[in-house]
């Protein structure tokens, strides 16, 4: 069989058939591509070979249990396996440092936001897409102020006056925010660290 002029599609659909190398081929035609993306991301052979390994494991696992969907093309799909896998393993390496607001206390200074690396922008990136989808669920008064400090990046004295309300009571209303965005990402098994 000519494996080369099959599409990824029939490669798939041979599989499930029974015919496992065609899943081989299908692995060998994209592991290049994952393994350079992965690696010009991670910067570390054998961290990249790791990951990879991992995508085409549950790649394969996805594909056996039968739940892959043929959404769009196979490799976007294999990237965004990887890509996740990047995120979820920066993020188990990095935390964020615990500090106390006192009075007046930027506690966004803390977090070390310049200067990141390309891992450290990618999983801020993808906190900040996993912040404003669970702002929805937040009061009022507690969206807008973390609205204006994350994405509008002002600070809390900014806040106050434009809510026209105290420093304290702007930073009440993060404080509780974050207490409940904490609380939604727990139930919906989100990380919000890096």
């Amino acid at each position: 069989m000519n494996y080369t002029a099959l599409s990824d599609q029939e490669l798939i659909k041979n599989y499930r058939s029974g015919d496992s190398d065609s899943l081989e081929h299908l692995i060998l035609r994209h592991q290049e591509k994952v393994t350079s993306y992965v690696l010009n991301v991670v910067k570390n052979r054998h961290l990249a070979d790791d990951i990879v390994q991992d995508t085409f494991l549950k790649v394969i696992n996805t594909i056996r249990s039968g739940a892959y969907k043929e959404e769009g093309k196979f490799i976007q799909w294999v990237m965004r396996i990887a890509h996740n896998l990047m995120i979820d393993y920066f993020r188990r390496q990095k935390k964020f440092p615990i500090a106390e607001p006192g009075e007046g206390m930027d506690i966004f200074s803390t977090l070390p936001l310049q200067d990141r690396s390309v891992e450290d922008a990618i999983i801020y990136e993808q906190i900040l897409t996993d912040v404003k989808r669970m702002l929805k669920y937040l009061p009022e008064e507690q969206r807008r102020v973390v609205e204006m400090r994350l994405y509008e990046d002002l600070s809390f004295k900014e806040i106050a006056e434009i809510t026209k309300v105290s420093i304290n009571t702007a930073l009440g209303r993060m404080r509780y925010a974050l207490i409940n965005l904490r609380k939604i990402a727990k139930e919906n098994d989100i990380q919000l660290s890096m």
